[in-house]
């Protein structure tokens, strides 16, 4: 009987935790908040309705973030802002070094946003390790998730944006998974 109750136990507290390390994935629907954009306004996936949004998650200090953003950059500059929009989340540096990055790469064709050290942002996208890109359809819904940077996997990568472009613009906008802003 012990056993049979440990057993039982060890079952649910399993379920739990893999329930509280539970990260979005492909059809749901994403966190909404994205931080503050450079004039201070809040960024969110639900105002970006019709496109195709490109979240990713980085640091000053990520050599592969650094390799990343100049890529996602060219492809913002490349596709444009009517159908695709970039957003970076700087989700490990303080407000100074941010603001700094932020200056310096003014010419940067991406959307940089902030998630202030406390993780609002990351956490709810369940992200672990950086970069961490989360592609969003047009519909609204999560399309794939990316997990570290390689050069490896720009031609997927590409190939996927190119996929969720064609799809037409659904009429009505999903409702996205609320957030805590500030």
């Amino acid at each position: 009987m012990k056993r049979t109750l440990r057993h039982a136990l060890a079952v649910v507290l399993l379920c739990a935790t893999s329930l509280c390390l539970a990260r979005p994935g492909p059809g749901d629907l994403p966190p909404d908040y994205l931080g503050h954009d450079a004039n201070g306004h809040e960024v969110h996936v639900s105002a970006l309705h019709g496109k195709v949004v490109i979240v990713t998650f980085w640091a000053s200090w990520c050599g592969y973030c650094r390799k990343e953003l100049p890529v996602l950059a060219a492809l913002q500059k490349l596709k444009g802002t009517a159908d695709l929009q970039v957003v970076g989340v700087d989700h490990d540096d303080d407000l100074d070094t941010f603001r700094q990055l932020r200056r310096r790469w003014k010419d940067l064709d991406v959307m940089l946003t902030y998630d202030a050290g406390d993780g609002r942002i990351a956490k709810p996208y369940g992200v672990n390790g950086i970069p961490h890109m989360v592609m969003i359809g047009r519909d609204g819904r999560i399309a794939d998730v990316y997990v570290g940077y390689g050069e490896d996997m720009l031609d997927s990568i590409l190939a996927r944006v190119d996929e969720l472009l064609a799809e037409p613009v659904p009429a009505a906008p999903v409702a996205a998974v609320p957030a805590a802003a500030p």
